[in-house]
């Protein structure tokens, strides 16, 4: 698949959470597509401070519109920066890049696990597990009620199950602390979030005998593998996880569990 540099123009920003920002992105010009799991980088113009361009899943895609959203985690002057800039303006953007998600096979039994602005590449990933004719089952896990976005496309693709710290949504507690990764059964689990939370969730009884791949959150500068800060170290040597990831297979990483392959 080709990259592309173009000017995305922004058509909505709308809060999400108290430090999400839901960005809806159009060009003039056919998206060439995207893989659930592949990411854009974004250059932030009007940043003093921000040199290098920003990393953002591809949280959702619509090939009949060409609409593309991102769910950017404000957490410095860059996402301030871009959370800020209005509908009408443009950012500049390279993708697709990185490699992507496995679809799971028809019958198949799905759980997609989020943490946090790990939710992010989900979405979109249910939703082309839901083309292939499979009812996906999502865990999304969130410090309160405050921080989480709209929940309800979720849940308009399969089962969703919600868990927050303080109890103020769903259940109380951490994901990992769900029942369904202690008593469940699954074919497939997807995971994306901290590298604790993603740990624990392929180490989790339900992974068992399931093929987990995971989405790394690992900083990331250039987004072509020449600058080498987002590595991952895994049991074939470091790789880059901007061209050889960010989905890997669990197994494939030195913390993940000796599991069955996925691919």
């Amino acid at each position: 698949m080709g990259k592309y540099v173009r000017d995305l123009t922004i058509k909505e920003s709308r809060k999400a959470g108290s430090d999400l920002q839901l960005i809806t992105l159009f060009t003039g010009q056919p998206f060439p597509g995207f893989l659930p799991g592949q990411f854009l980088q974004i250059r932030v113009d009007g940043s003093s401070d921000t040199f290098l361009r920003r990393p953002f899943s591809v949280h959702d895609y619509d090939s009949s519109s060409g609409e593309l959203k991102i769910l950017v985690h404000i957490v410095g002057n860059g996402s301030r920066t871009l959370a800020a800039m209005p509908p009408g303006e443009s950012v500049n953007a390279i993708f697709p890049l990185g490699n992507s998600f496995t679809m799971p096979e028809k019958g198949q039994k799905v759980l997609l696990v989020g943490g946090g602005c790990g939710i992010a590449p989900l979405l979109y990933l249910g939703r082309k597990i839901v083309e292939n004719g499979i009812k996906p089952q999502f865990l999304l896990g969130f410090r309160n009620s405050s921080v989480m976005p709209e929940t309800r496309p979720y849940s308009e693709l399969g089962e969703l199950l919600i868990v927050t710290e303080d109890g103020s949504e769903g259940e109380a507690g951490f994901v990992t602390d769900h029942h369904v990764l202690k008593e469940g059964e699954y074919d497939r689990i997807y995971c994306c979030g901290p590298d604790e939370m993603m740990k624990a969730v392929v180490n989790a009884p339900a992974a068992l005998n399931a093929g987990c791949e995971v989405s790394l959150e690992n900083l990331m500068a250039c987004g072509f593998g020449v600058c080498l800060c987002c590595i991952a170290e895994t049991v074939r040597g470091n790789l880059c996880t901007c061209t050889d990831g960010p989905v890997f297979n669990s197994a494939d990483l030195k913390w993940g569990q000796p599991g069955i392959s996925c691919g």
